[in-house]
């Protein structure tokens, strides 16, 4: 009878993991006939024998992965009409997006069994006849049209949609009257560039005079006047009394003071801006950009962006420079930006300075990088490459940098990184780093290890980011290479870093968990402190306490945890390179610091009496000081 259930007890649990894992047929076969009977010359990676939620390029399923309801397709190569009775199969999709294809014919008239759509995205296509009837979709927020070629009028029924928040029809062949689209919550409307005639509906003249520019629309409506007119019986104004030469004089003596003191006013107010920039520049990085505005002579139209196998995220060139971006932070290599898409998708986006390899060289590099597949590993999504501008696509991660984490905000009102989360953190680090090591034949090396790479994946753990790049970007000079403070002594070309270098690099990162300290930093009196040679310092006087975050002293029996960390660290940032361990040996070192402690930790009373400031003993295997970095 026991055999019984727990066979029927494994039969259930495996029917309910495949129906977890199963992915929606119906939905699959759908997108397999649409890519079957359409044009394209990109190829999409789907098959039967991959998994359409976790797999196919632009697809993506709801959490239990029995529905699709989102298909981003931008910039794929699709040509022709849109197959019948296909697309229109995706019932429960909220998000299309077929940006930048060649796709022509009438709008689908089946697409009204979409009822779910949220998101209807197809500009810059060939798109031809009159718009759809918007009353069969209830949810729609965007609808963006624009640079095809729809004719006839701007339907009537564009007013029910009462969840409308953007509307672009711009570029387009409309004729007609723009009908009175009063919609309290569209914020943003794009008719310019058509054939619509008449006047602008009072509900619409809340919008600037460029979204109806282009069309043979009213100028006094369209284009509100510079001046307000003059009432009809208002009086001529008399004519002025001409002015004397003493009073000319004087006038124009008086503006040359006023305008003397408002440019000197015009450069402190510059001065003081540029000098706030200079003391607290994560406040002045938070303003939103666009990375089209910043250098969009230099992208150019002929190269996309390429992405991985496996990746889902599905977007063109076009939409990432149109992306409102935040600048994350300026590092060796380039500045990194959030960039937040129009359809929810948030990445990371780094605009790389200073590469001098090949195109093809840069290409091998991001292909290796590519397929470095781990749970503590940041995967590289696409890249760019042009001749003025190189790009690389990360996942983006909300709780930022271990750096902001570690050194944002201190002082009253901060919530400390405790040590659970600092242990987490090196472990993942360690991991991430090992099997970045292990790829390539066991010869690749990330050459940047720094806390500004490292990020939080979903489980709290470290997670590294900004792989391989210094081996495509131009050697820096050692004095500047060192300013950071995480180089190994014996890099003196970045692009000849070592496996041993990243050791270094990250016994660096542990010892910046442990102190609290920047690798770099200043003291009162602005003495500058390499964090390694400080660390050396202080333990060869015996007095270890002093080493830690005081944040990390505020938690009961930790401090073992806390100097067998110090120990690794310090073996990670010997002089010589072959003295130093390896990080498939440091993943299991850095593990065993939580295991060894695990249930025989002293108790809080304990902890009372035994001082915090515990030395660590002569001779204990922490290196030799011989190995401070001269």
């Amino acid at each position: 009878m026991g055999k019984r259930m727990n066979i029927l007890f494994i039969f259930l649990l495996g029917a309910i993991f495949s129906s977890i894992l199963a992915d929606p047929v119906k939905d699959k076969q759908a997108l397999l006939d649409f890519l079957e009977h359409i044009n394209h010359s990109r190829s999409l990676i789907w098959s039967k024998e991959t998994s359409v939620c976790n797999s196919w390029i632009g697809v993506t399923c709801n959490s239990d992965h029995s529905r699709v309801i989102a298909l981003r397709l931008p910039g794929m190569g699709l040509r022709g009409p849109i197959p019948a009775n296909t697309l229109s199969r995706l019932s429960a999709v909220q998000i299309l997006n077929l940006r930048s294809n060649a796709i022509s014919g009438s709008f689908p008239s089946d697409f009204a069994e979409l009822k779910n759509l949220t998101i209807l995205y197809l500009p810059f296509n060939k798109f031809s006849g009159p718009l759809p009837d918007f009353s069969v979709w209830n949810n729609l927020i965007i609808v963006n049209l624009s640079n095809n070629g729809f004719n006839g009028g701007i339907p009537p029924s564009v007013s029910k949609l009462s969840r409308l928040t953007a509307l672009d029809l711009s570029n387009n062949s409309l004729s007609g009257d723009i009908p009175d689209v009063n919609i309290p919550s569209l914020q943003q409307l794009d008719l310019a560039n058509n054939n619509l005639t008449g006047i602008v509906p009072k509900s619409l003249e809340r919008f600037p005079s460029w979204a109806f520019f282009g069309n043979n629309l009213s100028s006094e409506n369209a284009i509100p006047p510079a001046l307000p007119g003059q009432p009809p019986n208002a009086q001529q104004p008399k004519k002025a009394k001409k002015l004397s030469e003493p009073a000319l004089l004087g006038i124009v003596i008086g503006g040359c003071v006023l305008l003397f003191v408002l440019v000197a006013l015009l450069m402190i107010c510059c001065h003081s801006k540029r000098q706030k920039e200079r003391e607290f520049p994560a406040k002045y990085q938070k303003k939103e950009v666009s990375l089209k505005k910043m250098a969009s002579e230099n992208y150019d139209k002929n190269n996309r962006l390429v992405f991985f196998e496996g990746c889902n995220l599905a977007f063109d060139l076009e939409d990432l420079l149109r992306a409102s971006a935040e600048v994350l932070g300026k590092g060796t290599f380039g500045v990194t930006y959030k960039a937040a898409l129009e359809e929810a998708t948030t990445v990371a986006v780094k605009r790389l300075k200073e590469v001098t390899s090949t195109k093809r060289e840069f290409e091998q590099q991001m292909e290796v990088v590519g397929r470095i597949k781990h749970e503590n590993v940041s995967a590289l999504r696409a890249y760019y490459y042009s001749k003025d501008e190189k790009l690389v696509v990360h996942d983006y991660y909300d709780l930022g940098s271990v750096s902001a984490l570690l050194h944002g905000k201190r002082g009253d009102g901060r919530t400390p990184l405790d040590w659970e989360t600092r242990l987490k953190i090196a472990i993942g680090a360690a991991r991430g780093i090992a099997h970045i090591h292990s790829q390539n034949s066991g010869k690749f090396v990330h050459g940047n290890i720094k806390a500004s790479n490292i990020f939080l994946n979903s489980e709290g753990y470290g997670c590294v980011s900004d792989i391989g790049l210094a081996a495509v970007m131009s050697p820096m000079p050692p004095p500047v290479m060192r300013a950071a403070g995480y180089r190994a002594p014996e890099v003196t070309d970045t692009r000849k870093a070592t496996q041993a270098s990243d050791v270094y690099s990250f016994g660096v990162l542990l010892l910046e968990l442990l102190t609290g300290k920047s690798p770099i930093h200043t003291t009162g009196g602005e003495e500058i402190v390499h964090l390694v040679r400080w660390v050396h310092s202080v333990v060869r006087e015996e007095w270890t306490a002093e080493v830690f975050d005081l944040e990390l002293l505020r938690y009961p029996n930790v401090e073992e945890e806390m100097v067998e960390m110090l120990q690794i660290g310090m073996n990670c940032v010997v002089r010589m390179p072959e003295q130093r361990p390896k990080m498939s040996d440091l993943v299991r070192t850095v593990e065993e610091i939580r295991r060894a402690n695990t249930g025989n930790q002293p108790s809080s009373e304990t902890k009372s009496e035994t001082s915090v400031s515990t030395p660590i003993p002569r001779g204990a295997e922490i290196g030799p000081s011989s190995s401070v970095p001269q």
